[in-house]
């Protein structure tokens, strides 16, 4: 099934409508929904590295600009309408654990792990950096550097290795994806018990 679903998203990755398709998920993904541009960035990188760069550039900026969106949902309209959506995922109760016990300075720190690491999730952070006010144009900066790292460093690897690595990626994709998983519970078990 994942190789299925891996070899969709490469032959959807392709259309003209990609580049749209990825900065609408990159948008949202950082203020209201669950699943990251990477699911249709990386694809797209892998289908096309010589437009990497580019895809890199589109989900940076459409992801900052998402950002700013939950920025100001947290800030202007958190009971009625960043309160419903992060009880809609299940994230509310953590989010109140955050708002009551992280400064400024520890959600600056979150925008970033958040922004290269997903964790805490993204839409999470913007909305926290809304409603404990931390100074937009910080915010933006961090956005900015944060996904932009993260996304021009995958750009620079599909260029550099270009076919080999989609290779290398094709023939363990089972093994990739469960390195991933593993990395991601280690990560969120190390922010939410050390930190």
């Amino acid at each position: 099934m994942l190789r299925k679903l891996y070899d969709w998203t490469l032959q959807k990755a392709a259309s003209p409508a990609a580049e749209f398709w990825l900065a609408v998920i990159a948008f949202i993904e950082s203020s209201i929904f669950l699943v990251p541009a990477d699911v249709l960035f990386v694809p797209m990188a892998l289908a096309v590295p010589k437009r990497a760069y580019r895809y890199a550039l589109i989900a940076t900026l459409a992801s900052t600009a998402g950002g700013i969106a939950g920025y100001y949902l947290g800030h202007f309209a958190y009971s009625e309408i960043a309160k419903p959506i992060l009880a809609f995922y299940g994230k509310l109760e953590a989010f109140e654990q955050l708002r009551s016990s992280a400064s400024k300075d520890a959600v600056l720190l979150m925008l970033v792990t958040s922004g290269l690491a997903h964790l805490p999730p993204i839409k999470v952070v913007t909305i926290l950096s809304g409603v404990v006010g931390v100074n937009i144009w910080l915010f933006i900066a961090s956005c900015l550097v944060a996904r932009g790292a993260r996304f021009f460093v995958l750009a620079w690897a599909f260029v550099r290795f270009g076919e080999p690595i989609r290779h290398f990626i094709e023939r363990r994709l089972g093994l990739i994806a469960g390195v991933i998983a593993a990395l991601v519970i280690v990560l969120y078990a190390i922010v939410r018990y050390a930190l």
